[in-house]
């Protein structure tokens, strides 16, 4: 069987200014506009900057139908590597495959258009995902049901409180029927009612044959919803394998 997702290779590298930029940064604007001529005038002025490499050689495969966790410290590189997935940067160096419909929620707002309302984000986001407006009626119901927003369905989601985004957000991602599901720690921003709706949710998405890729610091989330975990720290992938016994290892590794 072929894989669904396919990670070769991969590296991202940002730049971070360092010296005389980096200790600018709360300088006033006048100060900033006389710092900015002087360096044009500067013929051998170079810009200090610091190479910082986010994620380096990630190779995994997932294939259809896989749940699969990432886990690892904060900064470690799991949000990078789905904001690479999802199309939100592009890497260094190293290859993505994807091979289906991709639906992210990673953030709050993400895929939104602020000024648009609850209802016309529905399609919206359906529409990206490349489903027709019939298809996206016959769900509209369910999703709106899941995500409590009837009051303010025509409401403009800017003026949302994050919950709400949340809700909508990730009840349009888990009801429009994407091939592959991306899910970052975003759903630790709802209560926990919330959440344990988001659970059931996911384990109907797992059933479903969808596959799903879900960061998580909560390892029982991990170890109920996930058949492999994968362990990124310091950009790298430093071990993959059963859920059981990857969250083992970083257990033991934090302690």
């Amino acid at each position: 069987m072929k894989p669904i997702i396919r990670i070769s290779n991969l590296s991202k590298q940002f730049r971070i200014a360092t010296g005389e930029r980096s200790a600018a940064r709360y300088e006033t604007l006048r100060e900033s506009l006389v710092r900015s001529l002087r360096n044009a005038f500067r013929r051998n002025h170079h810009r200090s900057e610091e190479k910082l490499w986010a994620l380096k050689d990630i190779n995994l495969d997932v294939m259809p139908g896989e749940v699969v966790g990432l886990i690892g410290p904060n900064g470690a590189g799991k949000s990078t590597l789905l904001k690479v997935l999802s199309r939100i940067i592009e890497p260094t160096s190293g290859r993505v495959e994807l091979y289906g419909k991709v639906a992210s929620l990673l953030e709050v707002g993400t895929g939104f258009h602020p000024d648009l309302t609850g209802r016309e984000n529905i399609y919206l986001n359906g529409a990206v995902l490349g489903m027709r407006r019939r298809e996206i009626n016959a769900r509209f119901d369910e999703i709106v049901a899941f995500a409590e927003v009837e009051k303010f369905l025509d409401e403009a989601v800017k003026h949302y409180s994050s919950g709400m985004y949340v809700r909508l957000a990730f009840a349009v991602a888990a009801h429009l029927s994407p091939e592959i599901l991306i899910v970052d720690e975003v759903l630790a921003v709802g209560d926990a009612s919330f959440q344990k709706k988001c659970l059931a949710k996911m384990q109907d998405v797992m059933r479903s044959g969808r596959t799903v890729l879900f960061v998580s610091h909560s390892m029982g989330m991990i170890r109920q919803l996930c058949v492999r975990a994968a362990l990124i720290d310091g950009g790298e992938l430093k071990k993959l394998g059963p859920t059981k016994d990857v969250a083992d290892y970083y257990e033991a590794m934090s302690a």
